[in-house]
């Protein structure tokens, strides 16, 4: 049996029980793990002197896992918008919305890493983009967007802050990131 290890570089083959460490083999050397380490082999039967090679069970375990991003919800009717802007003011959180087109390099090119940053604020602070070839004019209107990339920040129901994004990627982020400060 072969197991890959959290680093894809370790593959493990053999694997051999000792009183308080498990025994991995790695290509021609050993690599010894403590058990509360973030690998554990479990035999399924009792008797753990006999244990064969297919009756192991693998288990990898991390401790508070985060998300490395978070895919950002599309806004698509003014209903929508004023839900989401009620459901955030009910949690006293704010939100950020991303104006974009789809014909818009810096648009498409700041999506993912506004999806990073919305990761760091998982809990914190909601992200949404609204396609503005895609909604109503009404929608456009109403946030007021004149270019794009625009990067708003909404709290209590109403437009704060924004970031238009005319200028380098990482300018626009540290930006956001300094807006996005001042309201959470």
């Amino acid at each position: 049996m072969s197991v890959l290890a959290a680093n894809s570089h370790i593959l493990c083959r053999e694997v051999h029980h000792r009183e308080h460490q498990q025994q991995f083999w790695s290509g021609g050397g050993n690599l010894l793990l403590p058990k509360s380490s973030g690998f554990g082999f479990f035999p399924r039967n009792r008797d753990s002197t006999k244990i064969l090679r297919r009756d192991l069970k693998v288990e990898a375990f991390w401790p508070e896992s985060r998300p490395t991003f978070v895919k950002m919800e599309p806004i698509n009717d003014c209903d929508q918008l004023d839900h989401i802007l009620s459901y955030a003011q009910q949690l006293s959180q704010p939100i950020v919305i991303d104006w974009m087109a789809s014909w818009c390099r810096k648009c498409i090119y700041l999506k993912p890493k506004l999806e990073k940053l919305a990761a760091e604020y998982d809990t914190k602070i909601k992200f949404y983009y609204v396609d503005v070839n895609k909604v109503p004019q009404t929608l456009v209107k109403r946030g007021n967007i004149s270019k794009m990339p625009t990067i708003q920040v909404w709290k209590d129901g109403e437009f704060k802050e924004e970031v238009i994004g005319g200028h380098k990627a990482w300018l626009v982020m540290d930006e956001v990131r300094e807006m996005i400060q001042k309201y959470v």
